[in-house]
């Protein structure tokens, strides 16, 4: 009995549409890499709230930014 309850709750979430899409210009698109230099991880940004965004963080330390080859 507990399994069909738990069953349906989760098509009943399932069935729930996707939240609409943010309204555009929320976010913009960049193409910005950044490499860890500690461990060489690599992160591609894509979309960003500014054009100029703060770089993440990985093994503790922000990442470097990667100059772009393609430029």
């Amino acid at each position: 009995m507990i399994l069909i309850r738990v069953g349906i709750g989760v098509l009943l979430m399932i069935r729930q549409p996707l939240p609409p899409p943010p309204p555009p210009g929320e976010l913009r698109k960049v193409k910005i890499t950044y490499r860890c230099t500690l461990c060489y991880a690599e992160v591609r940004m894509t979309v960003a709230p500014e054009e100029d965004p703060d770089p993440p963080r990985h093994c503790g330390d922000e990442m470097d930014l990667v100059a772009p080859i393609d430029e």
